[in-house]
């Protein structure tokens, strides 16, 4: 357990003004950031919930933006869209006394609609009268209406929020639902402001689910993680502590809103005040420039931070450089988390290789360990710390040890540092007994805390096998559950990690390991390798999974697993002859692993299926090769 001292925070530059006056907030009104104790335990108060200081922040703040929407759909240069406090308090209120006419109290409020202050307002709101808001997107995200699809049909939520301009094709979507349990559709900035008067305070607790964060995924059906006003705010000061944050920071995201880190990152308005700037996902996918001139924006009036997963730090490195003429300083840019994803050393390298002669700090990045489960954070680095990594024996690592070697050992894998815990958040490595094993030893990573979601949604035998785990026993010296009470529950991951000279490192999925012959591997580990064996391969881009080898034609009746690689052809390759590329990325495997790759797929760029949130999503991609999707 980390401990902290008292995080006192003030309001600082709102817009580049002067700081508010000290009368701005009213005397006794609490602050969020007064709930980390001495000790470092987290005391959220019954009655706090997530809209608990949106009038205080009203009162406050006014007209000054509570979001900002920077829109590229029509304008190149993009175009500003604000919503004040005043205006974002009137809102939550319409559209929730409009909610409260259609719904009852803990029903489901989806909110399919694009990116945007809209789409705040109406998450907010859901959430203030009283109902269970469920984030997700406008039908028009190309390729993910299955997922949509499934989500809607799981949640059965009474209502879906929307917008004017996104309300057809949202109707046409529903239209393929049951007509007995089809939701009704309120386009949110049709409700006239009027209508806030009407609003009536509902009973909320602390302990009520505030809403459903369907997971991305990656290994599985998205599920809806219930995560209860008081794990969203404990997760909130745990991450305002352990990575620095405070009132007067500001922030640039164009993470996707019913992604749970770009969820979050609603929050530290909500609760902190100040202002969020927010870009459309497809926007910063285009152009990745966009984010880095806001985030230069926003830091020439103090310090800036904003997170992003791995891959983006690689393609903001490869296309994001300042255009010329463009004037760019980063400077202030004091926290880039990474995370959503396995941190890889080289997207570290190359962003800030890239952005350093634009005044980036050298410790800017910062690894980040996190997941829906948690609410979000699990693990970062402190504001003064610099990205490290240490290199592990993957042979040893195979058979479940770390044993630490020097960069240049061969048969070296680099495991990036994500930070010590958030405070008041305990991590232990367990075995398959759910008994705690001693640090250098790998096994499933288990969690307890406040921040830690209540389960799962109506999926009561999942949630008893991910939430409800008691550790079976814990190692005599230095165990890493000290504190925490014996009858604790706790959270198994599915993550798979280890604690080296106590610290905590990520080694891989559980479900994700490929076990060839007896012996294990890491996907993430061959991934890497053959992303390096050829400039012919898109980095970053490639799926290694084992399918049984009965399913291959070329291993006839054989049993067990074997491996496959499907890699997507880098830019300007497509016409060049394949063999020299198979040939090499063969041969890596081959050296570095002592593998043999049983099938390679040298793909069309876009061709490997990723999550909504961006991530790599190897199970489909293992579906679609076992279809014949992949067959040349």
């Amino acid at each position: 357990m980390v401990k902290h001292e008292n995080l006192s925070l003030s309001y600082s530059l709102i817009m580049g003004r002067d700081p508010l006056p000290t009368n701005a907030v009213q005397p006794d009104a609490a602050d969020v950031n007064d709930y980390l104790l001495a000790d470092g335990t987290i005391v959220i108060p019954d009655g706090v919930t997530l809209t608990s200081f949106f009038d205080r922040n009203r009162r406050a703040l006014g007209d000054s933006p509570s979001y900002r929407f920077i829109d590229y759909s029509k304008d190149p240069d993009g175009r500003v869209i604000d919503m004040s406090w005043n205006e974002l308090w009137t809102r939550v209120r319409a559209i929730g006394a409009r909610l409260q006419q259609v719904t009852r109290p803990g029903d489901r409020v989806a909110i399919v609609a694009p990116q945007g202050v809209e789409y705040v307002a109406a998450f907010f709101a859901a959430v203030h009268a009283g109902n269970t808001a469920v984030p997700l997107f406008a039908p028009s995200l190309t390729g993910h209406a299955e997922r949509l699809t499934a989500v809607l049909a799981d949640a059965r939520p009474t209502v879906v929020l929307t917008t004017t301009a996104a309300a057809e094709s949202a109707r046409e979507f529903l239209r393929t639902h049951p007509v007995a349990g089809r939701p009704r559709l309120i386009a949110i900035d049709a409700i006239p402001a009027s209508l806030a008067s009407m609003f009536t305070e509902p009973n909320v607790s602390t302990d009520d689910v505030a809403y459903l964060q369907y997971t991305s995924g990656s290994t599985r059906i998205p599920a809806g993680v219930e995560i209860t006003h008081r794990a969203v705010c404990t997760n909130v000061v745990q991450m305002a502590a352990g990575a620095g944050l405070d009132r007067g920071i500001r922030s640039v995201s164009w993470l996707p809103l019913y992604h749970d880190m770009g969820l979050l990152m609603l929050m530290f308005p909500a609760l902190c005040g100040g202002y969020l700037v927010m870009l459309d996902p497809m926007a910063f996918v285009r152009r990745p420039f966009r984010w880095i001139k806001q985030l230069s924006a926003e830091a020439a009036y103090g310090r800036t931070f904003a997170a992003a997963p791995n891959f983006a730090y690689e393609l903001t490195a490869e296309r994001g450089l300042p255009p010329a003429g463009e004037t760019v300083d980063l400077r202030n840019v004091v926290g880039l988390l990474n995370g959503s994803e396995p941190v890889t050393v080289s997207a570290i390298e190359k962003f800030t290789a890239a952005f350093e002669p634009y005044g980036l700090p050298k410790t800017a990045i910062k690894p980040s360990y996190g997941m829906a489960e948690a609410t979000l954070g699990v693990a970062t680095l402190a504001p003064d710390a610099a990205a490290s990594a240490v290199y592990l024996d993957r042979s040893e690592l195979a058979a479940g040890r770390a044993v630490v070697v020097t960069p240049d050992t061969p048969g070296s894998v680099a495991h990036v540092f994500s930070g010590p815990l958030m405070p008041d958040l305990w991590a232990v490595i367990t075995n398959t007994e759910g008994a705690e094993v001693a640090d250098g030893v790998v096994g499933e990573i288990w969690l307890h805390g406040n921040n830690i979601g209540r389960g799962y949604f109506r999926r009561e035998e999942e949630t008893q096998r991910t939430f409800g785990n008691k550790l079976q026993s814990r190692i005599e010296h230095g165990s890493h559950a000290e504190g925490a009470a014996d009858n604790s529950f706790w959270l198994a991951t599915g993550d798979l990690g280890v604690y080296i000279d106590g610290k905590l490192y990520l080694t891989g999925r559980v479900k994700d390991l490929i076990i060839v012959d007896g012996r294990n591997h890491y996907p993430h580990d061959i991934e890497t390798t053959v992303s390096h064996a050829s400039s012919a391969i898109r980095t970053g881009y490639v799926a290694a999974f084992s399918v049984p080898a009965d399913s291959l034609s070329a291993e006839g009746s054989r049993a067990g697993e074997r491996l496959v690689v499907v890699a997507e052809r880098a830019a300007g390759v497509g016409r060049s002859d394949p063999a020299p590329i198979e040939a090499a990325v063969r041969a890596a495997v081959s050296r570095e692993h002592h593998l043999r790759i049983a099938d390679l797929r040298l793909v069309a760029a876009g061709s490997i299926p990723r999550t909504t949130s961006g991530k790599l999503a190897r199970n489909a991609c293992r579906a679609e090769y076992l279809d014949g999707r992949y067959d040349r």
